[in-house]
Formats: structure tokens, C-alpha cells, sequence
């Protein structure tokens, strides 16, 4: 069976969920799994008043016995504790109890106008409730527990921001594990103590403007072994599908894998990730300007992954609208939002790759047991590293 994630809920309605799918019998997972990873989300300077109400936690509610999977679907519910706020009117689940106006102010860079007039309805309401980014709190339940999965394989996924606004941290491609120590410990989550600082800066900056900032982040996969994904079609090229994955995120415009766009500028002579051999190590690159992918499939080196976020939709200082119920116009909706959310998408963006890769594994490997697993990858490795001598 394939290894699928679906997420529901809105954004202040009762709670989030996420079902994972696929997931083999027998995988132990622990509380911190999960819940370590919701509360990374809610970090970085810049985030709104939501996070100071809300503390995410999830809920195993299906598919998990005795801390071990059991091969059935796996549900995690998130609560949103701000719903209490909103249950008797504008969210409540069945008629309120009193009148709700609708909202009829769409904001530019928001799924409102066209979802509105996808939906026909004349209240954005139901629109930014789902569209809101608070959902992937639940996508970030579902990578914790692929993340899970792959460590036990040795692959560990870390991200950092690069770039908030205008300010730029140096770009390395020869990033550890280790390098990512103190990552979490960042206002900012830069792994560049100076950019940090102008990063935090910058953010206050626009927020005394009363404007929103975005930025760049990357997300690093250590220990990875080679032949996951597949070359023989578009849609099973790996690359291709993590670059849908991150796509998917909302307020994401734009992703590269490994040295990215500047690979149209250099010569091939540059470009690529030669190829050496020596018994210590095997089959190995002294570059990754391919972000460990080459045929849409793992080589063994780091897959990196570099993705931009637009400027948060809702500004305090609201933009031109047109009132869609008047056609007058007007300013833009304003509702309770953040300032820069960027730390916070490197997050979201290590659970996007951890299930993209946990498929890559599942699909491969397969197996209805984790002993099951075990044993193919360990066939296959011993296979790789018999290559080797």
C-alpha cells in the first residue's frame, strides 16, 4: 500500500486532523515525535497573536497501540483552543445563534476572490478558513511521524532561513548535521549569528510599517541512501514530487533543488557533481550542486531543498480591495495575522520532505511489517555497498 497523508479542519474551527495511510505495522512512536515539531512551528519573531493562545498538540486518535503502528490508518487531531472564542457565531458548526455578516472584502494575495467565486458564495469566510496556513499544523503532525519512519533508516531532516526581505545569510553547501545544533535557538532560525540580527530587524521594521515580510528557507536530508524515486516517468521523478510538495505549502512561489536557478548560468563544466571511488567512502561527489538528485532519484549526497516565501496576504495596513458585494471600492479585509512566518515555513517544509521521502521509501521497499522493511532495506544496502568494493 502506498504511504498517503490527508489533512481537515479549519482554521478556527474545533480542531485540525491529519490519516496517515500506508504506514507499516510495528514503527514506535513517542509523543515527542509529533508534538516536538508543532511547537518549532509556533516559533520566530514575527509570528501573531494566534500563537500566543494556541499550544498544538496531537492527539493519536486511531491506528497506534501500545506506542507501536498497527498497519491500520493513523489519525492525529489537533485542537484549536481559539475556537472557544468563535463556536457561538462566525464558526459555529450548526445555525448561530445569532446573524453573521458576511465578509465581502477579498484580500490581494489570498485565495478569497477566487475562491469566493469558485465556490459562489458571497462570504470569504469559508474560504480563508481552510485556505489559512494554520493548516499545516496537521501536515507537520503527518511529517513527524515520517520523520520517525526515516530515522531509523539514518536519515535526518533540518532546515534555516536564508533570507528575510532583503537581508541575506551566507549560503553553504557543505552543511552537517551538526551544523544545524542551535538552529531552533535563532529568533529567526538563521544558522548566521549577523543575518540573524538583521533579519529580526528588518521584521520589526515592517511591522512598525504595518507590512509583512517574506524570505527564503532551506531544508537539508542527511543519510539518505542512493536509488530513491525513479527515472522512468515524469511523475515518479523525485525531485518532482518534492517539488509539488512544497509547492503545495501555502505562500510558497517558487523551489530549487541544489544549486538551483544558477545552474543556468554557469557552464557544464561547473555544473555537475563529478564522480569518484575510494574503499573508505565508496561511490561519492565533492559537490552537491545537483541537492543530492540526478534522473529523479537519490545519489547519496544531501538532498537540498530551497524554497521562497511571498509576504504574508493580511497587512494591518490593508491593500485595495473591491467590496464583492457593492463593487465599490475598498480596503482590503483585516484579520489577526503575522508579521513574517518564514522560520515557521522551514518547519512546514522539513515535514514536506520527510513525506515525500518516506513515500520514496515505502514505495521501494514496501512491506506490511516493519521487520518486513528492515529487512529489504537491509538487503538493498548490503547490495549497494557490495557495489562499493
Amino acid at each position: 500500500m502506498a504511504l498517503t497523508y490527508r489533512t481537515a479542519g479549519e482554521s478556527h474551527g474545533p480542531a485540525l486532523f491529519a490519516m496517515v495511510e500506508g504506514l507499516p505495522a510495528g514503527l514506535e512512536l513517542v509523543p515527542d515525535d509529533i508534538d516536538a515539531d508543532l511547537a518549532r512551528r509556533q516559533l520566530g519573531y514575527g509570528r501573531g497573536g494566534r500563537m500566543k493562545i494556541e499550544t498544538d498538540r496531537a492527539q493519536v486518535k486511531t491506528g497506534l497501540r501500545h506506542g507501536r503502528t498497527i498497519g491500520s490508518p493513523l489519525t492525529l487531531e489537533i485542537v484549536n483552543r481559539d475556537f472557544a472564542n468563535w463556536s457561538e457565531d462566525r464558526m459555529a458548526i450548526w445555525e448561530p445563534q445569532s446573524p453573521v455578516e458576511p465578509i465581502t472584502l477579498p484580500r490581494p494575495g489570498h485565495a478569497d476572490l477566487a475562491g469566493m467565486l469558485k465556490y459562489g458564495t458571497d462570504d470569504l469566510r469559508p474560504i480563508l478558513e481552510r485556505a489559512s496556513a494554520r493548516e499545516t499544523a496537521a501536515r507537520v503532525a503527518a511529517g513527524g511521524v515520517a520523520k520517525a519512519l526515516l530515522r531509523r533508516y539514518g536519515v535526518e531532516i533540518r532546515s534555516h532561513v536564508v533570507t528575510v526581505g532583503h537581508v541575506n545569510a551566507p549560503v553553504r553547501d557543505d552543511l552537517s548535521v551538526e551544523d544545524f545544533a542551535g538552529v531552533d535557538d535563532s529568533p529567526v532560525r538563521c544558522l548566521d549569528a549577523e543575518a540573524s540580527a538583521a533579519m529580526r530587524e528588518a521584521i520589526k521594521a515592517a511591522g512598525q510599517d504595518h507590512d509583512t515580510l517574506g524570505g527564503i528557507f532551506e531544508v537539508w536530508a542527511f543519510g539518505l541512501m542512493p536509488g530513491l524515486g525513479s527515472h522512468v516517468s515524469g511523475d515518479s521523478r523525485l525531485d518532482a514530487r518534492i517539488g509539488a510538495a512544497f509547492m503545495g505549502i501555502q505562500a510558497i512561489k517558487g523551489v530549487e533543488m541544489g544549486a538551483g536557478f544558477e545552474l543556468g548560468r554557469i557552464p557544464g563544466s561547473q555544473a555537475h557533481d563529478e564522480i569518484f571511488w575510494d574503499e573508505a567512502a565508496g561511490y561519492h561527489r565533492r559537490t552537491n550542486r545537483s541537492g543530492g538528485l540526478e534522473g529523479g532519484m537519490t545519489h547519496g549526497a544531501p538532498v537540498v531543498v530551497r524554497a521562497v516565501m511571498k509576504p504574508i496576504s493580511t497587512l494591518s495596513r490593508p491593500l485595495a480591495s473591491v467590496d464583492v458585494a457593492t463593487k465599490e471600492p475598498k480596503k482590503a479585509f483585516k484579520e489577526r495575522s503575522d508579521i513574517c512566518a518564514v522560520p515557521a515555513a522551514a518547519v512546514v517544509g522539513e515535514a514536506a520532505l520527510a513525506f515525500v521521502l518516506a513515500q520514496a521509501l515505502i514505495d521501494k521497499f514496501g512491506g506490511d511489517s516493519i521487520a518486513e522493511l528492515d529487512a529489504s532495506v537491509e538487503r538493498y544496502l548490503a547490495a549497494v555497498r557490495g557495489t562499493d568494493t
